[in-house]
């Protein structure tokens, strides 16, 4: 273009300068600055996480041009002029970045108060970019903690118009909060508190490369009109620029930046879109490239979304303090094989939730937070690639994680950052039990303090779990009695709402009083009548127990049947209904998804009792044949199952506050943490097998029996569909037990 000079760019520090001395002013024809405060917060946090923000379009100024265009200083601007550029494209951008640094007294836009914002040096360091960065209103209260350095010290809290002054200024606030705390760690005798003061001062070295970084490499680019060209063009640019404008989100730039690799990601998504229609498409297109960066590196920030771009160098610290550039998708191919790879994790992912026996999230209104889905995906197919010898063990690991992020409301902010830690926590969990992660004991310990009355409205992701829970319960249908159509489930109130609305308040709508049934059993069953009346006929035309046994796969007592049967139903009732069905929930969560205890399906009860008994009795042939003392314990037991043992041991005493390593020093109670695979190991190894022998008579024929019972068990306690012949299998080999164990 003529009178265009080449695009150009300037680092943050220089543009800072820029800004402090008034080399930017505003024409007339351009809007008011219109960005609410966490526009801002999102343009800054763009730029700590080293985002391109966009070009920059500049007019070199001159006072006839200046004056023509009747320019005004940015927003907040109070000092003297020295202007040299006319903004044509990029005010809201440069006024958030002047705003934030220079104006945090000035009135913010349509608001009262000025607005300042706040880095939170420990998140930062922990690169949770979700959450390191805030805003809050100038009040008094702020206005004394901008003056107040040592609570910024101690808050770990770096006011953003610190950097105003550059690199020298940044440097004395950094410098200051570094000396604060070796001034702390000096003067502690408790070497805890040592250790952690330390930390502190070592991270503001990191901090400090950050900002530096940030200041001296983070760049913005810009292109410059020559100040000759004349204002009727000019005008002409900006508003063409300005008409099409459309706010890109990180996956139409990723599509920007791969369409000159001959990728085109939109086509892409519109072939998968088929196939992952279950919840918001918007996020799922997103949850493709999450999935495939925690795959490749663990974490799936925007940040590191732009290190899937074939060929882009990702700079990694090696463990001896060296950086070193790496390349984590080499080409064309390897991206797509990426893609399908991660289109088909998220299919069988949401296959899975969908399960009404595994995870009971029947429709995509149910899940409790879609933002887990990238993070479940990733795990699972972690595990698919892997294929670890314990993967039931596995399993069970990965259902107990997700239901405690679900009911510590894990997912509800930080969800990259939280995926990625989730994501690396769990694989040390897989390879050693003591690793657990803290959130699993966060979740036996305060799940019986969540209020399913009155905080967790429908929609939420607790009314959603409950929800699941119920479906996964087997919740029955109140007219066929048998297993509802799940296409055609929904939420009902037990007690109707529209006639019970005023005596219930705001409980009335809450998963206490709300249930799976099919819309058909809510408009010819329930209707608009209150329990006593259709409970009373479900007793009345059919056997009582089972009603109440249907009203149980609901989670709803016999005592609370009577609650609802009673007549006239006051306001008294429905409380004291409320709690009875809460007790019954707390409880189902207590034993089904903390202790893992199951509602095994009557027919195959009596199966996994006799495959209990086998246990016992196969524990006590073991014990009997190697001896109750420790010693022949540990000299009898192959090593790698003592490790194992040994950290479910250590696993149960911290669940068990009164309990001690000695409670555990014989055989017999640590053979209580073998599984059946480890019974079989034991028996058959070199060490033992003289000894075993006599009973077993062969190797080969034990094994082929332990893998039969171990199926049928298997099946039997983690809800899976067991086939004809494993069931035949498995009830054979417990024949083949019973025989050699007598």
């Amino acid at each position: 273009m003529k009178n265009v000079e080449k695009a150009d760019r300037v680092h943050l520090g220089s543009l800072i300068d820029s800004l402090k001395k008034g080399h930017y002013v505003i024409p007339d024809f351009q809007r008011d600055f219109e960005w609410a405060p966490w526009d801002v917060l999102e343009l800054i946090r763009s730029i700590f996480m080293d985002y391109y923000i966009g070009t920059l379009l500049l007019w070199k100024g001159n006072k006839e041009n200046f004056k023509m265009l009747s320019c005004e200083p940015i927003y907040g601007f109070k000092d003297s002029l020295d202007a040299q550029h006319i903004v044509l494209d990029g005010q809201q951008r440069l006024t958030a970045i002047h705003y934030a640094f220079f104006a945090p007294e000035i009135p913010f836009p349509k608001r009262s108060n000025g607005v300042i914002y706040l880095i939170d040096i420990k998140a930062l360091l922990e690169e949770d970019y979700e959450s390191f960065i805030r805003y809050e209103f100038l009040t008094k209260k702020n206005k004394r903690f901008l003056k107040d350095k040592s609570s910024q010290f101690e808050t770990h809290t770096f006011p953003l118009g610190e950097m105003k002054g550059g690199s020298w200024g940044t440097s004395d606030w950094i410098k200051e909060y570094r000396d604060h705390w070796q001034v702390k760690a000096e003067a502690t005798e408790d070497e805890r508190e040592k250790e952690t003061f330390e930390l502190y001062a070592e991270g503001a070295k990191q901090f400090r490369e950050i900002i530096e970084e940030l200041l001296n490499e983070f760049y913005i680019s810009y292109i410059e009109l020559d100040h000759e060209i004349e204002v009727a063009k000019v005008c002409d640019i900006f508003t063409q620029i300005n008409s099409k404008g459309v706010r890109l989100d990180i996956f139409d730039l990723l599509n920007a930046m791969l369409r000159p690799k001959d990728i085109f990601l939109k086509q892409m998504w519109r072939d998968a879109e088929e196939q992952l229609d279950f919840t918001d498409t918007k996020k799922m297109k997103t949850y493709i490239l999450q999935v495939m960066s925690v795959l490749e590196q663990a974490y799936c920030s925007s940040k590191y979304l732009y290190y899937l771009v074939p060929e882009s160098k990702k700079t990694i610290r090696k463990p001896d303090g060296s950086k070193e550039q790496i390349i984590l998708i080499e080409d064309v191919e390897e991206f797509n094989e990426r893609w399908h790879q991660s289109v088909k994790a998220l299919k069988k992912a949401i296959k899975s939730l969908q399960n009404p026996r595994d995870f009971g999230a029947i429709k995509s209104a149910f899940v409790p937070y879609p933002s887990i889905i990238p993070a479940f995906a990733a795990i699972k197919e972690f595990v698919a690639e892997t294929k670890p010898t314990n993967t039931l063990d596995i399993n069970r690991k990965i259902r107990k994680w997700y239901w405690a992020s679900i009911f510590t409301n894990r997912y509800s902010s930080s969800v990259e950052s939280t995926t990625a830690k989730d994501f690396m926590s769990l694989k040390k969990w897989f390879e050693n039990d003591e690793e657990m992660p803290d959130m699993i004991e966060e979740f036996t310990n305060s799940v019986k303090y969540i209020d399913l009355r009155n905080d967790n409205p429908k929609g939420s992701a607790i009314y959603n779990a409950i929800f699941n829970l119920l479906v996964i319960n087997e919740a029955r249908d109140w007219s066929s009695f048998e297993l509802p159509e799940y296409s055609e489930l929904d939420d009902h109130h037990i007690v109707p709402y529209s006639i019970f609305k005023e005596e219930g308040g705001k409980a009335i709508n809450s998963i206490l009083n709300r249930t799976p049934i099919a819309d058909s059993t809510n408009r010819h069953i329930i209707r608009n009548r209150m329990p006593h009346d259709y409970i009373q006929e479900m007793l009345d035309n059919n056997d009582t127990s089972q009603v109440y046994q249907v009203f149980e796969s609901h989670l709803v007592s016999r005592q609370a049947v009577e609650i609802l049967l009673r007549k006239p139903f006051t306001k008294v009732d429905f409380d004291e209904f409320l709690e009875e069905r809460k007790r019954t929930i707390f409880e189902a969560i207590q034993t089904q998804l903390i202790d893992e205890k199951i509602n095994i399906p009557a027919h195959l009860k009596h199966l996994d009792s006799e495959i209990e008994e086998i246990e016992y009795a196969i524990r006590d042939v073991i014990v009997s044949s190697i001896g109750e003392d420790l010693n022949s314990y540990k000299e009898s037991i192959p090593q790698h199952i003592q490790e194992k043992v040994q950290r479910r041991v250590d696993t149960d005493i911290k669940k068990k506050p009164t309990a001690t390593s000695e409670d555990y020093n014989d055989f017999s109670k640590k053979i209580e943490f073998f599984d059946l695979r480890e019974y079989q190991d034991t028996i058959i190894s070199k060490l033992n097998w003289e000894k075993f022998a006599s009973i077993f008579n062969d190797k080969n024929s034990l094994e082929i029996r332990f893998n039969q019972l171990g199926t049928l068990r298997n099946g039997i306690r983690h809800s899976r569909s067991i086939s004809e012949i494993e069931q035949m299998d498995g009830e054979v080999a417990i024949k083949w037990f019973k025989t050699v164990l007598k």
